[in-house]
């Protein structure tokens, strides 16, 4: 039943976070920040894999040449998933100690872009970063709190962001050619609504999927920002959604226990699970680092 939703994996995470789907694998991979966990749910068996890491894992990307490029807290590096060998990249924030990496994922192009985050959730002191694929590393722009919800449009021209301090989601016009991008303007803002905005996806016709911390539901954008379709959820912090499954119409949705008291966690016992919903579209595969 399309809009249904199930508890895919009762992962009780601390905070589930940037889950990719594996297309060739039919695999869905996701993370447990605070748990410094990277997890991989195989729907077709029902089995879950889980990596413990040296420290928290904040997003990652597969790679075409295989493994992982990952943000861990304090910096990027490749991390191979078979012998669990990290090979640092960069640290860019090393002389921000209050600041760790929060949300990442490729472009069309193959590069990564991964951003940071105040870990006092006060300050925008944090900024955004992009990794070519011969390893240089760019500071896009700061003046960032909590960055999140990395989309392309369709036609590749425009760039989403959410800033979760702020409680808005950006535009920005989006040169693929260059990864230049500008003209920012505020297209989506949750001030007033109990909710703010955390990591998403887009699916096949051009519409944004958010995921809405504090918000106990997915929303669905169309591309001028317009509210299309909101989905409850039986959880109050979604953290971030992903397309995956055989035909791509399973829209996963991780979420965290974060700050939940045990009274609010005996209403919401799958808290911090991974969830499947029907949506009823398909989505647009996830691209992979060419790195």
């Amino acid at each position: 039943m399309t809009g249904e939703v199930t508890c895919a994996v009762d992962s009780r995470n601390r905070l589930g976070e940037a889950p990719v789907w594996d297309v060739a694998e039919q695999a869905l991979y996701w993370v447990d920040i605070e748990g410094r966990l990277l997890q991989r749910y195989r729907p077709a068996t029902g089995s879950v894999d889980r990596w413990a890491m040296p420290e928290r894992i904040a997003c990652f990307a597969l790679r075409e040449k295989g493994g992982l490029i990952v943000a861990f807290a304090s910096g990027i590096a490749f991390y191979d998933l078979a012998t669990r060998a990290i090979d640092w990249i960069a640290r860019p924030e090393a002389d921000k100690p209050h600041n760790r990496f929060n949300e990442g994922k490729c472009d069309r192009e193959g590069r990564f872009w991964a951003g940071t985050m105040d870990d006092r959730l006060a300050e925008h002191t944090a900024a955004l970063y992009r990794v070519d694929p011969d390893l240089s590393v760019n500071k896009v722009f700061g003046d960032v709190g909590i960055s999140n919800c990395f989309i392309w449009s369709l036609e590749n021209d425009a760039f989403f962001f959410a800033d979760t301090l702020d409680s808005a989601i950006y535009k920005f016009d989006y040169d693929h050619a260059t990864a230049a991008v500008g003209n920012r303007r505020k297209m989506i803002d949750t001030t007033g609504t109990g909710a703010s905005p955390d990591g998403g996806t887009i699916d096949e016709e051009g519409f944004l999927w958010n995921a809405q911390w504090d918000g106990w539901r997915i929303v669905r954008y169309a591309p001028d920002g317009r509210v299309d379709r909101i989905v409850a959820l039986p959880v109050q912090k979604p953290t971030s959604c992903m397309f995956g499954g055989p035909d791509l119409k399973t829209l996963y949705v991780t979420s965290a226990v974060w700050d939940l008291t045990p009274e609010q966690l005996a209403g919401q016992p799958q808290a911090g699970g991974l969830f499947a919903i029907d949506a009823g579209v398909r989505g647009v595969p996830e691209p992979r680092f060419a790195g």
